[in-house]
């Protein structure tokens, strides 16, 4: 723990990605964030001590910055998943880190996976269903914009494969169809 700041940092392992933004920071609601960020999913019961770990940093920056007045769960980066309307989200709990400076991430092999090993390639490797682990750092806000206890992005690094989210993206044979044409009727055959 940082005294003088008041963070928490937490380490996990093979957690589930969601809505990945670790090479482009994130649009919500049409402008840039300019925030890159990452939603972790941790299993009830595989992550249960990490969980129980974060929900008792959670109250012990609570408690010294707020002086334990309890904050809505909306105001808290982990939420519990059964209370969310997203199917992969059940059973677990969910975690929301984000950062204004570009996180640390770190393929398989532990080398660095940026724009270098192409954005495209990064992207698919670190897609929303697949596993990692993560570094955060727990922290408490208290400004203009209200209070809340946030986590910060620090590091994550590629564990594994898993099942896209959602359609799985789109394949380059699947627009043969389309031959040289450029008109769409035509190509269907309309």
């Amino acid at each position: 723990m940082s005294e003088e700041k008041n963070t928490y940092d937490v380490i996990f392992g093979t957690a589930r990605l969601s809505f990945p933004h670790l090479f482009q920071t994130s649009v919500f609601g049409g402008e840039d964030t300019g925030k890159y960020d990452a939603t972790f999913i941790l299993d009830k019961t595989e992550h249960a001590s990490v969980i129980k770990e974060l929900k008792a940093k959670i109250v012990k920056l609570t408690k010294e910055k707020f002086k334990g007045a309890a904050l809505p769960a909306e105001r808290l980066c982990l939420k519990d998943g059964d209370e969310s309307d997203r199917e992969e989200y059940m059973g677990a709990y969910v975690l929301k880190a984000s950062t204004s400076r570009k996180p640390r991430v770190f393929d398989g092999n532990g080398q660095q996976a940026d724009e270098s090993m192409g954005l495209e390639k990064a992207e698919e490797l670190f897609h929303s269903g697949c596993y990692v682990h993560g570094k955060i750092s727990l922290w408490a806000q208290d400004n203009k914009f209200g209070k809340r206890i946030n986590a910060n992005l620090v590091g994550i690094k590629y564990a594994k494969d898993g099942e896209h989210f959602g359609a799985p993206p789109a394949a380059p044979e699947e627009f043969d169809v389309f031959g040289d044409s450029e008109d769409f009727d035509e190509a269907m055959n309309f």
